[in-house]
């Protein structure tokens, strides 16, 4: 009898155990737009499983990839209601709601991987600010590689986009098709490829590496690698599940969130060589842009400094003297 009661005594202790490691492990739910292939979505599954690695299990993320939790735009108001806990969004997709948001989709402010992370630094603590005020915090931030045109046929200046069904993503490539005289086309990037096979879509400016998640050398023959803007995904969380974690959890997400930030930018780099290389292979000419292409989209992109600025106001200002002071 006494060792019947032993042996229950036992057992309540172990499912007491296990109960308490249960209950103090945490779910979290990330929610992304891309494809499980796309360097930034890796990158989402590698700080999860260094999260994973570094509480021990008690902090468990889920990534979502492919829009299969939010489409793109639903994400930053999922994360902000805490639908999902996490998300990743492209910042320029959000300037209609803040000017500051679509600083990185400007054409030709900060064009280079260097003048990317100039733009960053400035950008970052009035990023901070707003989504703090939104309940959200700031992760960690990838640049996409540089953007380019693609096109079904050759082209020599922008006039060869009049009339062109160009696929736009954000206010600012809407914005560039108005200026060029395109048809604008508001597709995202998990539909692009059907877009383009129904002829939804024509055109497109985006970069080399979602040239190859989305198999845009099976519609479009040219890439004019016009080195025009490096839009950067963002990794936002939700303020109260993240306040809810003790303190060296915290810390623990903040540490791979870090490390996510450095591997994710050479990742970028590697995948934009590796990408252009990927092109070529399936038949695209990679060109560079003509001097009157270039001319004409540097035009472009000073109109929409200037119109950017004047919906910014002093806060827009304020951070692009910060970026060229840097």
């Amino acid at each position: 009898m006494q060792r019947r009661i032993f042996t229950l005594t036992a057992a309540v202790a172990v499912f007491s155990l296990s109960a308490g490691i249960a209950s103090a492990q945490t779910k979290w739910d990330l929610a992304s737009a891309y494809p499980a292939t796309n360097f930034h979505s890796e990158n989402l599954v590698q700080f999860a499983n260094d999260v994973d690695k570094a509480t021990g299990g008690k902090l468990k993320i889920t990534v979502h990839s492919n829009a299969s939790l939010f489409k793109a735009p639903e994400i930053k108001r999922a994360v902000q209601g805490g639908q999902a806990q996490a998300g990743e969004i492209i910042f320029a997709n959000f300037q209609n709601e803040w000017q500051i948001y679509g600083a990185d989709g400007l054409p030709f402010l900060a064009d280079s991987y260097d003048e990317s992370i100039k733009l960053y630094k400035a950008q970052k603590p009035l990023i901070e600010k707003k989504l703090a005020d939104q309940g959200m915090g700031l992760l960690y931030a990838v640049a996409w590689p540089p953007q380019g045109i693609y096109t079904k046929k050759p082209l020599n200046s922008a006039a060869d986009l009049k009339g062109v069904k160009w696929r736009a993503y954000s206010p600012a490539t809407a914005r560039i098709a108005e200026l060029v005289g395109a048809q604008p086309v508001t597709v995202q990037a998990a539909e692009l490829s059907q877009a383009l096979a129904t002829g939804v879509v024509e055109s497109t400016m985006t970069s080399g590496a979602t040239g190859v998640d989305s198999k845009l050398y099976e519609h479009l023959k040219y890439y004019y690698d016009m080195q025009a803007w490096l839009p950067k995904n963002a990794v936002l969380v939700n303020k109260k599940a993240f306040d809810a974690l003790d303190k060296p959890t915290q810390d623990a997400v903040m540490k791979a969130a870090a490390d996510a930030e450095v591997r994710g930018l050479a990742a970028s780099k590697r995948v934009n060589t590796e990408s252009l290389e990927k092109l070529k292979a399936n038949g695209v000419q990679v060109l560079p842009p003509s001097p009157q292409l270039k001319a004409d989209m540097k035009k472009v992109g000073d109109t929409m400094l200037k119109e950017w600025l004047e919906k910014a106001g002093p806060e827009g200002k304020t951070l692009v003297d910060a970026f060229h002071k840097s």
